[in-house]
């Protein structure tokens, strides 16, 4: 009797561990996020900038601490869930969006990461729907540029994908002085065809063409 009893005993425990191994073994799935390993980076960036006593300084400690607050939002989303970025277009034109491939599954062979959709004037990509990031055309820029912790601020012009970090929502502006498009995030990445590392298409056309695409891009009324 007292040997079966042994065995039960045993027997639970090896179930107990088998049952919660995962739970302490495994990285929450948050950081394995390249979003989230990208913030967390950058976050370490700006506070060595703003830490630092020597060097030279970009950025303002007004910018410095814009970023810094931004960031820390989107890695808390990151932190809590949120796997999907949303954009807002109030450029008065129809602009390009990158977001999930048209049949919603990844898959290892694919030429592209994502889709490329058009999104109306006045409108945002859906809650939930995954909107990567913007297209940005070879006859459009974005005045003020500035994509890098250090601040140093370019003029960017097209053709590039601009890209979010998952928990961004992302409003396009056009500045009706300059008609260059603006961006109410401090922090995007810019993907080129010439180091596209991530498999985005990035086509050389004109505003204009694009003007002419029938929006596609799930979206809610801004």
């Amino acid at each position: 009797m007292k040997i079966w009893k042994s065995l039960l005993i045993v027997l639970m425990i090896l179930a107990n561990l088998a049952f919660a191994q995962p739970s302490f073994a495994d990285r929450p799935k948050f950081s394995k996020n390249p979003d989230y390993i990208e913030v967390t980076k950058t976050l370490n960036e700006l506070s060595q900038t703003k830490n630092a006593e020597t060097g030279v300084q970009y950025l303002t400690p007004e910018q410095i601490q814009k970023r810094t607050e931004e960031l820390t939002l989107q890695k808390y989303a990151l932190e809590t869930g949120v796997n999907w970025g949303q954009c807002d277009n109030q450029t008065g034109n129809t602009i390009a969006v990158y977001g999930k491939t048209p049949n919603g599954e990844e898959n290892e062979d694919a030429v592209y990461d994502n889709g490329l959709y058009f999104l109306a004037d006045g409108q945002s990509t859906q809650n939930n729907w995954d909107c990567d990031g913007i297209y940005l055309a070879n006859d459009t820029k974005v005045a003020n540029f500035t994509s890098s912790p250090d601040g140093k601020g370019q003029e960017l012009v097209g053709p590039v994908a601009l890209k979010i970090f998952d928990g961004t929502h992302l409003v396009v502006k056009t500045n009706p002085d300059t008609a260059a498009i603006e961006l109410n995030v401090p922090t995007v990445k810019v993907l080129n065809s010439n180091s596209n590392k991530a498999k985005w298409f990035i086509p050389d056309i004109s505003q204009a063409v694009i003007n002419t695409r029938v929006p596609n891009a799930p979206s809610n009324q801004s």
